[in-house]
């Protein structure tokens, strides 16, 4: 590995040149064109089999090695956001009110580099790599199922996935051997009340203040409906009644979102938030309807190879620590790989150099320590050979 390591190490200027390019590029979820193309592009240079327009946007290239063995998936996606790219850099976006707030544009460039190097030790490989580039993980229903509806797992028998964690130390890697993100639900409530003058409320049903009271009825779901033990979110994050100051608005809308791990509380909150939705509007005398739209589920390790992230990843150079984490509250679409076969997600700090207090995710001023990149591609290709590898004869997938 020390050969291959090393080779990572000096293609690591095309690493960020890669990563600044889409950067500076980006482009929404289910709207990528010049992203996958490029990926594809690059692909079919290095001598790969390469699948466009798979679940639409995707791109799979796959890499056979001189041996029979094994199928290894790795997994990274490019899609940006709608934020407008704070940051006074060279690379910053040059495309308004979108930018790669989440290290998407990282993980393609590390998973590209990784190709090319992994391209040149064809003759060590015991088995078939597949790197699946996925568009759209930001929206769902995401770009992950659409993919493996589209028979991207087919004949993979185990799958790898990590994310440029900026908010962690660069060198560390945080694992878990179950949960590690959150189901990620959406919910929409609709408030017909009856507007009028703000100086006479008497005659109205006054939508804001009943979009109040849910908003306070649906807080008290987790601290007074959900067991303590079992962890659960529910967050409002838009409440939209537009009017002017002395007219008391007829309509309201809130929309929020929902995290659990476990599908019974998930169902529960559900539930209780329907029972809510349904008896302030018997109390309140306005009309009032609610949409429930299930989003990506929670992402669940399997424990085997959760634990090789742990055993294999110590040794990898550049590596740190590696820690047990906490279970996250953010959706990750990955998940749906995990359904279909065997593997892991991790976390791979990289939290900008020249930062104290760094810029959560999804912040206008999001950056990451570009070394970073070449330690989770190290990472990646380690568990790679754990399968693939001269010796992988003697590992049971």
């Amino acid at each position: 590995m020390n050969d291959l390591f090393s080779k990572l190490e000096n293609h690591f200027d095309e690493m960020v040149e890669i990563r600044r390019h889409f950067h500076k590029y980006p482009e929404l979820s289910f709207e990528e064109v010049k992203t996958p193309h490029y990926i594809a592009n690059y692909h079919t240079k290095l001598g790969l089999d390469v699948q466009t327009k798979v679940g639409g946007r995707g791109v799979v290239a796959t890499l056979k090695g001189a041996h029979p063995g094994p199928t290894v998936a790795l997994r990274a996606d490019f899609d940006a956001l709608p934020i407008e790219d704070g940051k006074d850099v060279a690379y910053r976006s040059t495309v308004p009110g979108v930018m790669h707030a989440c290290g998407h544009d990282g993980h393609t460039a590390t998973l590209l580099v990784l190709a090319k190097v992994l391209s040149s030790q064809k003759e060590s490989i015991h088995g078939t790599i597949k790197f699946f580039h996925q568009h759209a993980e930001e929206q769902a229903p995401g770009g992950a199922i659409a993919m493996i509806d589209d028979g991207c797992m087919e004949g993979v028998d185990v799958v790898f996935g990590t994310h440029l964690w900026a908010t962690e130390e660069t060198g560390k890697i945080q694992y878990n051997e179950g949960p590690l993100m959150a189901a990620a639900d959406r919910f929409e409530i609709d408030i017909q009340g009856k507007g009028g003058h703000g100086a006479q409320p008497h005659d109205t049903k006054d939508s804001i203040v009943i979009g109040s009271q849910l908003v306070q009825s649906l807080q008290q779901i987790v601290s007074r409906r959900i067991d303590p033990l079992d962890p659960a979110v529910v967050s409002i994050g838009s409440f939209e009644a537009k009017n002017a100051f002395n007219v008391i608005a007829d309509s309201a809308k809130l929309i929020g979102t929902v995290r659990t791990f476990d599908e019974k509380v998930q169902e529960k909150i559900q539930e209780e938030i329907k029972a809510i939705t349904e008896g302030t509007a018997l109390s309140t005398g306005a009309d009032i309807s609610y949409r429930y739209k299930k989003g990506y589920p929670a992402l669940i390790n399997h424990k085997t190879e959760a634990q090789l992230v742990a055993e294999k990843l110590a040794s990898v150079d550049g590596v740190k620590e590696v820690e047990h984490a906490k279970p996250q509250m953010g959706g990750e679409d990955f998940s749906y790989y995990l359904h279909h076969a065997k593997g892991a997600f991790f976390f791979t700090g990289a939290k900008h150099p020249d930062t104290v207090n760094p810029y959560p995710h999804h912040h206008p001023k999001f950056d990451f320590d570009e070394r970073a990149m070449v330690i989770a591609a190290k990472s990646l290709a380690t568990l790679a050979f754990h399968y693939v590898g001269e010796k992988s004869n003697a590992v049971n997938v």
